[in-house]
């Protein structure tokens, strides 16, 4: 018989962690699974990890391909998941779960009926343990069932694809897979599921805890100066743009439409952090890719937003990247005096 589960692990240059992962889907208390492991041509010892981890247990097996990147190493992983399983789920090969994340999100989807569940995490680091994950913070504040994007819009910034445990014909259904060969994959995926979805279960119980790699092991999506990482960020937004764009449906212009609007607010205002810190070549990246998305989304949506950001924009869009910079470093310096004078007082 088909397990109920497939668990997809894409596994890459993982060796310090991934026993750890793998130990800890092994001890999920929902035991009715298969853990598809996918060896995305790692030249360290993580392939001999999972290949050890397959034959000891049998709910594990390994699936070896040339280097592709994690977008293409999760379809291959979805591609070789048994079709009779009635749920899918993917984790990071860094990452792990607490034991009974598996048994609240199926039992939760067999009460509810609902295409999938998606649950809170909690960020860790080696050295000083779990912490709530802000990104996470606000769409799963609290538990809500049966519900939808429409009715929390802040599930728009459920981005991440290891939180969640999807209904296997709803997936296969949608037709939408991991984009390969960018960074930041999960959006154009999880944000058209949300809005396709006719219900899904909200948990504010944490699901999933999300290591923080720190040093000269931080992941490449760590590292906010690299231009990869602008250039892949706003690429993964349009990808989402160009869906909703695509969608014939009257509704998915409103979705469009909050979507560009949570985008300038909140998405792309993550990048002005990095700007005055970063090199050159990062500096033009953002300046060129944030620009294009801008004229994407057109002035009408920028004229809605405050002072600040308009301001921070027409700078963008006019590369005037001096004044960007002298005006974001003055909002640094002032969002961290309060903190200053508290940490004195």
């Amino acid at each position: 018989m088909a397990p109920r589960l497939s668990v997809v692990v894409p596994i890459y240059n993982v060796e310090p962690y991934l026993k750890e992962c793998l130990d800890s889907i092994a001890a999920q208390t929902f035991t009715d699974f298969e853990c598809v492991m996918v060896d995305d041509g790692s030249p360290d010892g993580s392939a001999a990890i999972a290949t050890a981890y397959a034959a000891e247990d049998p709910r594990f097996r390994l699936v070896r391909q040339e280097n592709r990147g994690l977008g293409a190493a999760r379809n291959t992983g979805w591609r070789h998941a048994d079709p009779g399983a009635q749920y899918l789920a993917f984790v990071d090969s860094d990452d792990t779960l607490p034991p009974s994340a598996y048994q609240l999100m199926i039992e939760t989807l067999d009460r509810t009926g609902s295409d999938f569940a998606a649950g809170n995490a909690l960020r860790f680091r080696d050295a000083s343990g779990y912490y709530p994950s802000h990104a996470h913070r606000k769409p799963f504040g609290e538990t809500r069932l049966r519900t939808h994007v429409t009715e929390i819009p802040s599930l728009v910034t459920d981005r991440t694809a290891w939180n969640k445990v999807y209904r296997r014909s709803f997936f296969d259904g949608a037709g939408i897979l991991y984009p390969e060969g960018i960074l930041y994959e999960d959006a154009p995926v999880s944000v058209p599921h949300h809005y396709l979805a006719k219900s899904v279960d909200v948990l504010s119980e944490p699901i999933y805890h999300w290591r923080v790699r720190e040093g000269s092991d931080a992941s490449i999506t760590q590292q906010k100066t690299d231009p990869r990482g602008v250039i892949d960020r706003v690429r993964s937004m349009e990808l989402v743009r160009e869906w909703l764009l695509a969608r014939p449906e009257p509704e998915f212009r409103d979705y469009l439409s909050s979507y560009d609007a949570n985008s300038l607010a909140e998405e792309i205002p993550m990048f002005f952090w990095s700007v005055p810190d970063g090199a050159r070549p990062f500096r033009e990246a953002y300046q060129q890719h944030v620009s294009r998305l801008l004229h994407a989304i057109g002035p009408e949506q920028i004229g809605r937003l405050g002072a600040q950001l308009r301001v921070k924009y027409r700078l963008t869009l006019a590369n005037r990247m001096l004044e960007f910079v002298l005006l974001q470093r003055l909002h640094r310096l002032a969002r961290c005096r309060p903190r200053l004078r508290r940490a004195t007082a």
